[in-house]
């Protein structure tokens, strides 16, 4: 049986996804972030859900293993913020693969061609923040 990737990993959809309920303020503990094993690793979901101001809030943490990457280089309408936890990683940034080491921060424009990989020995656990915003809200 094939391990799932990071991307059907997190097709699971949150409570909140399942009924549209807005998302209020939440405190997501590291022991209740269940990890789901992938192809490269594995990645634990926190939300998928809108909130008051963006249509969709999505976060995860994905652990890497050494030489992974969660997915070929892509574009997306949402913009997205990575945060390196632990490893030794690189991310396609403008064209340009860039090292990032724990602690770095990766923001992610909306439409830009990016990609992250663990390029280091242990396995790399970042966060991922993206968003949609609330285009009705916007005008």
């Amino acid at each position: 049986m094939a391990l799932p990737s990071a991307l059907e990993a997190l097709a699971t959809s949150s409570q909140e996804e399942k009924t549209g309920q807005v998302m209020g303020p939440t405190v997501f503990h590291w022991a209740d972030m269940k990890p789901v094993k992938t192809a490269t690793g594995e990645v634990r979901s926190l939300c998928k859900a809108p909130t008051a101001t963006v249509d969709q809030l999505e976060m995860h943490v994905t652990t890497l293993n050494p030489g992974e990457s969660p997915h070929p280089p892509h574009r997306h309408v949402n913009e997205e913020l990575i945060i390196l936890r632990e490893g030794e990683c690189e991310t396609l940034s403008d064209g340009k693969w860039v090292k990032v080491g724990p602690g770095s921060v990766v923001f992610n424009a909306s439409n830009s061609l990016h990609g992250f990989r663990n390029i280091g020995t242990a396995p790399a656990t970042y966060h991922v923040i993206n968003w949609s915003p609330n285009k009705a809200k916007m005008s």
